[in-house]
């Protein structure tokens, strides 16, 4: 297996394309809320990405093929000084799980974080993805002390 992890161009048309395949795909899966993407976000998904700054797109491929996708967001620590990456996706295509994909998208994006001097690495989980977590916390991620809850306001976007 020739694994190979690039930080996507998304003004490439093949990177993004894969991006919104394999957004799509994780989207539709039960762990991603087994529901598609709206054609109409699709459409916008890439030029809005592109005019976020702060945006971070890793791209894995499987001898070529795109095999997974990690996008985070840099943030800043009010109480530490210091930034901080958010990991708000994280995806391995089906045919691709179980092969180290997502632990080499991890470390990658923890290898940036370091060397981008960000004081840590956050990400969301839901409670009844055990594979995720099981993986997460064999890289050293553990659940907030204090536990926290991810809540969220839906907004209408224009």
């Amino acid at each position: 297996m020739a694994l190979t992890i690039t930080e996507a161009d998304l003004s490439n048309p093949e990177d993004a394309l894969a991006v919104l395949v394999l957004l799509q795909t994780y989207a539709s899966d039960p762990m991603g809320g087994g529901q598609p993407i709206a054609p109409e976000v699709l459409e916008l998904l890439i030029p809005r990405l592109r005019t976020v700054d702060s945006r971070l797109v890793m791209l894995a491929r499987v001898n070529g093929r795109p095999a997974g996708l990690a996008i985070a967001f840099r943030v800043f620590s009010t109480f530490r000084a210091a930034p901080v990456l958010n990991l708000h996706d994280l995806a391995v295509h089906p045919d691709f799980r179980g092969q180290g994909v997502g632990r080499e998208l991890l470390k990658k994006i923890e290898l940036h974080a370091a060397r981008t001097g960000c004081c840590r690495v956050t990400l969301e989980v839901r409670q009844d993805n055990q594979p995720a977590q099981n993986l997460y916390r064999s890289l050293g991620f553990a659940p907030g002390e204090p536990m926290q809850e991810f809540w969220l306001k839906q907004l209408v976007v224009e």
